[in-house]
């Protein structure tokens, strides 16, 4: 066994250094590994042999990959981003509510209840005034507090 005494700061430098680049290598063999699989460019064949070429000569393969597809690489990671900022697009505009008329709507039916008989004046006159008052509460504050 090797005590701490024997096992200096160098040998703790290039333990590090090597565990960095380790931890580096396995990083760009996933990176490389799921642009292959993405592409939508590359056929099935081409597909199959950048994995192949990949697995059987690893360092000469991703290299290789990076060298060749690398600009590929960038286009794919914009791709990827536009639709992900466009699905959460659509999802935030699908959730929220447009403009005031969730507030109007909530005034609308508590006037319909009011008039109907089902609760009075003063009950109406609450429910506008928390309607109006959430309408006016700023994004993402829903009791009105401050964060």
């Amino acid at each position: 066994m090797v005590s701490a005494a024997q096992f200096g700061t160098g040998q703790v430098f290039w333990s590090m250094l090597w565990f960095f680049l380790f931890f580096i290598w396995i990083w760009l063999l996933i990176v490389v590994f799921s642009d292959i699989f993405r592409s939508r460019d590359l056929s099935g064949w081409g597909k199959a042999l950048w994995t192949i070429f990949v697995i059987v000569l690893p360092y000469l393969g991703v290299f290789g990959y990076l060298i060749a597809r690398g600009h590929k690489m960038h286009e794919h990671a914009e791709d990827a981003a536009k639709e992900q900022d466009a699905a959460m697009r659509r999802y935030v505009q699908s959730v929220a509510p447009s403009g005031g008329s969730g507030s109007a709507d909530e005034i609308s039916r508590l006037a319909d209840l009011r008039d109907r008989g089902v609760i009075s004046e003063d009950e109406f006159q609450q429910g506008k005034a928390k309607a109006l008052a959430a309408a006016q509460t700023p994004a993402g504050h829903v009791d009105g507090s401050t964060a």
